[in-house]
């Protein structure tokens, strides 16, 4: 078997190891962050189970830690009495970034990882089979339900060579989303092999991994060797490795070769991650700002290389740099290496440990500015700024724009500095971690004023009358449907208040056009829903009387959320339809005659319009009960 069979058999609770067919998987962890975990421990309460079922559970607050008024920092207060209560760790405001942190304290190779955030596959780099998910889906699995995907298909991507001059790890996945494309990687697990893997440290194989879900992947994985062992021994946790890889004669669906002695330093162009060209062809576009972090590129390693580069320097006086490291741990190393004077002294500023400016949470660019960001999404808006083009780019790309104000060849760098992944002594933070008492019966659980309870949906109706009231292109991300961002991120716990918000940078009238139908479609073209495991961006739809999503293709954690929440993925049997469905059409759906995996025909007038589901019986069953949580109330 390759790597992710052994892991999923060993992880199997139902269903067969075939492509495409249902699995049920065992989950040891869950990871959430607050932008989506306040939701998530809500729906853990509404379940009525007293204590996680989990190995190990985790509530990192990450995102929201600008704690603009009273709304973010209830949340948090929430987060950390509801954590105590059921058993969860509690990571506060300012400890790190969630990937980065889980890495570091708890990640292990073999084990199975949810997270209500689509980064999660970062644990992939030390060897866990990670998954990103909707946060029902993770309160399900936190309440000791498994895990159900679609068994995915295999693709072997063999790393030869070794990398040179200034190419890093962020280059070889830009590399591969240059190749593949933003959907080239959906129900697909990449696991990488070959004598180039050990060539990579486990924070060059994390960024590798984190950034797989922008390929619309599953999840990445690479084997747990020596390097794994020589990362957890640094991290305190020698007695967490197990060495893990395929099987010598390990079959495969695909096979991709790269052979990293041909990778340059590439940058992926706004507006998607799969926009890459190398650095050199860019040469000479002025930088107006820098920014270093989030948790793809904000780990020591990263920072320790990107102070080098700026020792005794001076950032452009045109150029605003901001540096965001992973974790406090990070932080420390820094200090005690003595990188930290070399960064002040550049004058690039120090932000806090946390995702920052990579969700819009502050660090905006200035309108119509170039943004070079270390970051693993730069889809329109995103940034706070409209406007700017945001180009992506690793952390040694992103140090020599700093210091000269623009793109310039790499060619003219110089011999690049070496890479220290430690310090000597690399500092115990477990004090930091808020750990759950035995019993948290007694615990109360604080609610602030916006943290409101979600509603009930009603079920599926037999005959679906229902209004398109937007009709989309292609790779529309949950960033279109719902965007980031300090004031909106921070409503993430009261589905009424966010839902005025959906596609409010796409379509103003969206939201009063779709409560004035009732029961709404929404029309999409290719990959509807890429992105962010934001449920939020099918919950807050829901709310508003969204009842059916009709699509080329749709992402598959948002195609996830949608069932969780009674929303009906359709796609069109013939893709020339997709034109035959404007805004403003009336659509009518006999729901009865609805078979798992089958065809239904959308009447639109006279016209009638095929379309499918790839739903299995339970997930149809799921829809037509109004959702999951409907669903769990009527089989109890």
């Amino acid at each position: 078997m390759n790597l992710t069979e052994k892991i999923i058999s060993g992880h199997l609770v139902e269903g067969e190891m075939s492509p495409g067919a249902e699995v049920a998987l065992r989950i040891d962890q869950t990871l959430t962050q607050d932008a989506t975990g306040t939701m998530a421990y809500l729906q853990l309460e509404a379940m009525r189970i007293p204590r996680v079922k989990t190995e190990l559970s985790v509530s990192y607050v990450d995102h929201n830690t600008l704690q603009m008024g009273f709304r973010n920092a209830d949340d948090h207060r929430y987060l950390r009495t509801v954590a105590a209560r059921h058993g969860v760790i509690f990571s506060p405001p300012g400890t790190g970034i969630c990937h980065q942190l889980h890495l570091e304290c708890f990640a292990k190779p073999g084990k199975t990882l949810i997270g209500s955030d689509s980064h999660t596959p970062t644990a992939g780099g030390i060897g866990a089979l990670a998954f990103g998910a909707g946060g029902l889906s993770v309160a399900l699995a936190m309440g000791g339900a498994p895990y159900v995907i679609a068994m995915p298909k295999v693709v072997k991507v063999h790393l030869s060579g070794a990398l040179t001059g200034w190419a890093s790890a962020k280059d070889i996945i830009l590399f591969l989303l240059s190749r593949l494309s933003v959907k080239g990687g959906v129900g697909k697990v990449f696991e990488y092999c070959g004598p180039g893997v050990g060539t990579l440290s486990v924070t060059d194989r994390a960024t590798i991994t984190n950034m797989g879900a922008e390929l619309g992947a599953t999840t990445s994985i690479f084997p747990s060797d020596t390097r794994t062992l020589e990362f957890l021994t640094k991290m305190g946790r020698a007695g967490d490795w197990v060495e893990l890889g395929p099987d010598p004669d390990a079959a495969y669906d695909e096979e991709i070769h790269i052979d990293l002695t041909e990778i340059v330093p590439m940058a992926a162009r706004p507006h998607m991650p799969d926009l890459g060209v190398p650095v050199a062809e860019l040469a000479g576009l002025k930088v107006d700002q820098v920014a270093i972090g989030s948790c793809t590129n904000s780990s020591y390693a990263d920072l320790e290389l990107v102070s080098q580069i700026l020792k005794g320097k001076q950032v452009n006086p045109g150029t605003d740099v901001m540096i965001s490291p992973g974790s406090k741990r990070v932080l420390v190393m820094l200090t005690e290496g003595k990188n930290l004077r070399a960064l002040s002294d550049s004058g690039a500023r120090l932000l806090e440990c946390s995702c920052g400016p990579c969700i819009g949470m502050g660090g905006s660019p200035v309108s119509g500015g170039v943004s070079l960001r270390t970051f693993n999404r730069n889809f329109e808006g995103r940034s706070g700024t409209k406007d700017a083009q945001v180009y992506l780019v690793s952390p040694e790309t992103a140090a020599q724009a700093a210091i000269n104000g623009r793109f310039t060849d790499p060619a003219t760098w110089g011999e690049p500095p070496a890479r220290k992944e430690f310090t000597e002594v690399v500092p115990d933070i477990a004090n930091l971690f808020v750990m759950p008492p035995a019993d948290g019966s007694e615990v109360e659980v604080v609610r602030g004023p916006n943290i409101v309870p979600i509603k009930a949906f009603d079920p599926l109706p037999q005959r679906l009358e229902a209004e398109v009231v937007i009709h989309l292109g292609d790779n529309i991300t949950t960033d279109h449907i719902l965007p980031a961002g300090p004031e909106i991120t921070s409503l993430r716990s009261n589905i009424p208040a966010i839902s005025r918000y959906i596609f409010g940078r796409v379509d103003e009238g969206f939201v009063s056009r779709t409560e004035n139908a009732g029961q709404s479609v929404i029309v999409a073209g290719e990959n509807y829903g890429q992105g962010s495991s934001r449920e939020h961006a099918a919950l807050a739809p829901r709310h508003l009387g969204v009842r059916a999503i009709v699509a080329k293709s749709l992402a598959r954690i948002h195609r996830d959320n949608l069932v969780n929440f009674g929303i009906l993925p359709l796609t069109f049997v013939n893709q020339a339809d997709y034109n035959k469905l404007p805004q403003g059409s009336r659509i009518v759906l006999d729901t009865t005659t609805m078979t798992a995996g089958g065809e239904s025909r959308l009447k639109v007038g006279e016209l009638e319009i095929p379309v499918r589901n790839n739903l299995t019986a339970k997930e149809l069953e799921i829809i037509k009960a109004g959702g999951m949580l409907n669903y769990i109330r009527e089989q109890a």
